[in-house]
C-alpha cells in the first residue's frame, strides 16, 4: 500500500472516530417521572427460551427448600 493510500486511510477512519464520538455525545437522560414507562412489562426485552429456563431453574432450586416453587433440591442450584 503506497503511503498515500494509508494516509487517505488513516483520515478516514479517524473521522469515523470523531463522527461516533459526536454521536454518543447527544445521548440524553430519562426524567425521574419518566422511569415508571419505562419499567413497564411491555418496553422489557424479551428473554430467549433459554435464559428462562436457566432463570427458572435457578428459582426452582433456591426457594424450594422453603417451598417457593414446589419442587424438591437444595439451596444450592443443583439437582
Amino acid at each position: 500500500m503506497r503511503s498515500r493510500d494509508r494516509n487517505q486511510l488513516t483520515r478516514g477512519i479517524c473521522l469515523l472516530a470523531i463522527l461516533e464520538l459526536a454521536a454518543c455525545s447527544s445521548v440524553k437522560t430519562v426524567a425521574p417521572y419518566d422511569r415508571g414507562y419505562l419499567a413497564e412489562e411491555g418496553m422489557q426485552w424479551d428473554e430467549g427460551p433459554r435464559n428462562a429456563k436457566l432463570k427458572g431453574h435457578v428459582y426452582t432450586s433456591k426457594e424450594a427448600s422453603s417451598g417457593g416453587a414446589g419442587s424438591a433440591g437444595g439451596g444450592c442450584g443443583c439437582k
